[in-house]
């Protein structure tokens, strides 16, 4: 037995009922998320969106990190995406520990990890407000490029939005 069989009986089951075959590679809401990859956000349902509407870029913390960067410069460019939103969450675990604790914690299981980054998030607020700016000021974006920010509270399913003054 795989440890993926449930995962694959579960496609098979997908695949059944399949609708989505028209859709292509660009945004057709002209969006792009970074959100965290917590599997208590559900980013289409939540912003009213179905597939195909945004491309939604996932990572720990939501933080705006080069691949992230990189990835909305091809998001922008090549698949329609006209505006972007940085959506970090409530309880996020990433608000909860340090890169030296991460650090610490694979170290007691033999794994040497000073070599990364983790973007923990000591301060959620000033990190999105930080992340913001960093896609506003990439000399790989279009200028005016519309960046919005907001936290989603994973116990009450509201997006609070945060701005830059």
């Amino acid at each position: 037995m795989s440890a993926f069989d449930d995962l694959i009986a579960a496609n098979v089951k997908y695949a059944a009922k399949f609708r989505n075959s028209e859709l292509t590679g660009r945004a057709a809401r002209g969006l792009g998320v970074v959100t965290c990859m917590d599997s208590r956000i559900d980013p289409l349902g939540l912003l009213g969106l179905k597939p195909g509407d945004a491309k939604i870029l996932r990572n720990a913390g939501a933080r705006v990190t080069d691949d992230v960067l990189r990835t909305l410069v091809l998001a922008v460019y090549l698949l329609g995406v006209e505006r972007v939103l940085v959506m970090p969450h409530t309880d996020c675990g990433m608000s909860k520990v340090t890169d030296a604790d991460v650090h610490d914690l694979t170290q007691r299981h033999g794994v040497d990890t000073r070599s990364l980054e983790f973007h923990t998030v000591p301060d959620q607020d000033a990190a999105l407000r930080h992340d913001l700016m960093r896609i506003n000021s990439s000399p790989f974006l279009p200028s005016g490029l519309p960046v919005g920010g907001a936290i989603y509270d994973v116990h009450t399913g509201k997006l609070l939005p945060v701005t830059l003054t």
